[in-house]
């Protein structure tokens, strides 16, 4: 276990947070501070400030599932590969709603025991202080398949669409979960990498205008109609589908507004190794850098916070992928440096997936110390480094 003391953050800004409102912050490119939710808990408008108060000099690192199951493990809510490589857990907890969610699949029973396990994972990081962060891979609401099922759904659940109540009730549920996490913060990203054609939310089977729609109505239901006051929202469009030389512009396709987005986010695993990019690995890092670096500056231009949502290279083939890829990149400037997390993907179990399907390292994987090299930079926190965050 690293040494390392903690502060916390939100103090620096309690005695003035009129001050961090408006924008008068001494950093020289401060994030607004007015959240999607203006009733947020004070631990969530906490958490924003001290994503804040991060930017420029270090970057959470995020795992997800990383309690639910490891490498060739499964049960022990004590463990964690993060955990057992680098003797902290990540700073970044990432979950999924469809950790709970299986209603069409479950019994009553069953659904209530996925329930409590999920918010007893959620408390577990909580009391040790790491941040909280949810995906909704929702299956599709018209067929009741994957999410990968493409089946055109949007339309039907917005707003006038024929399972528009049934959609009502589903948010229900989620309500109810993050109300039971409540007043503690959690980072909700919902309808991700919505610019590429692999869910049904995505681009080509949603119109825009829908997607928007589906979002705003998202948002506008929990926080005005069922009172849940303890959300930041992310927006993570996929960088696959954006052309880094039209990014600024690109992004935004299907954007929702400033009204209704507290995170910039992107999901890249493209510039990072994906076995699809034909691209040099010279190419593919300056590239990955021009990602994060447009990122940080439009979240600067809108006083927002950026983050690298979701990312990773499966199986860590390359012995110094963290050190020579993400470290490199985070740190390649200004505005590379203030990407506040970053988050990796899962560590399936082998039984569950028949595949090397894992994206941060376990003791013996070919990146471990690389990994401890990368973690244990003044740029990189996990858990045991975090200050008081909310």
């Amino acid at each position: 276990m690293r040494n390392f003391f903690k502060k916390p953050l939100y103090g620096l800004f309690a005695l003035a947070a009129g001050c961090v409102v408006l924008s008068c912050t001494s950093k020289q490119k401060p994030a607004a501070g007015i959240l999607v939710d203006h009733d947020a808990t004070d631990e969530t408008l906490a958490l924003f400030h001290s994503l804040d108060a991060l930017r420029g000099e270090h970057t959470m690192f995020g795992h997800q599932a990383t309690l639910a199951y490891g490498y060739n493990w499964e049960g022990d809510s004590a463990r964690s590969d993060v955990n057992d490589v680098a003797g902290s857990f990540p700073a970044l907890y990432g979950w999924d709603i469809r950790d709970f969610w299986w209603a069409q699949l479950s019994s009553e029973e069953e659904t209530d025991q996925l329930f409590q396990q999920s918010l007893e994972w959620a408390r577990q990081g909580i009391e040790r202080g790491g941040v909280l962060t949810y995906a909704w891979h929702m299956s599709n609401p018209v067929t009741g398949e994957s999410f990968y099922d493409t089946t055109s759904a949007v339309h039907a659940i917005i707003p006038g669409g024929e399972k528009h109540d049934e959609y009502k009730k589903t948010l229900d549920m989620v309500a109810e979960y993050f109300n039971e996490l409540s007043p503690y913060p959690i980072i909700f990203r919902p309808f991700h990498e919505h610019n590429g054609d692999w869910f049904w939310w995505g681009k080509g089977l949603a119109s825009e205008e829908d997607y928007i729609t589906l979002w705003r109505f998202t948002v506008d239901y929990l926080r005005d109609t069922k009172g849940v006051h303890n959300l930041l929202y992310a927006f993570s469009p996929d960088r696959s589908r954006i052309d880094i030389n039209s990014f600024k512009t690109e992004y935004f396709y299907a954007y929702p507004g400033d009204d209704y987005v507290d995170i910039i986010g992107l999901d890249n695993y493209w510039d990072v190794g994906h076995p699809a990019n034909d691209a040099s690995e010279e190419l593919q890092q300056k590239q990955f850098i021009r990602s994060l670096t447009y990122t940080a500056q439009l979240a600067d231009s809108l006083g927002k916070i950026s983050a690298l949502t979701e990312t990773g290279l499966e199986a860590i083939p390359d012995p110094d992928f963290w050190t020579d890829k993400m470290l490199a990149a985070l740190e390649a400037n200004e505005w590379t440096k203030e990407i506040t997390y970053v988050q990796v993907w899962r560590n399936a179990n082998f039984e569950r997936e028949q595949r090397d399907h894992y994206y941060a390292p376990f003791p013996g994987q070919v990146s471990e110390e690389d990994f401890l090299k990368f973690v244990g930079t003044d740029r990189i926190l996990l858990e045991d480094e975090l200050p008081e965050m909310y």
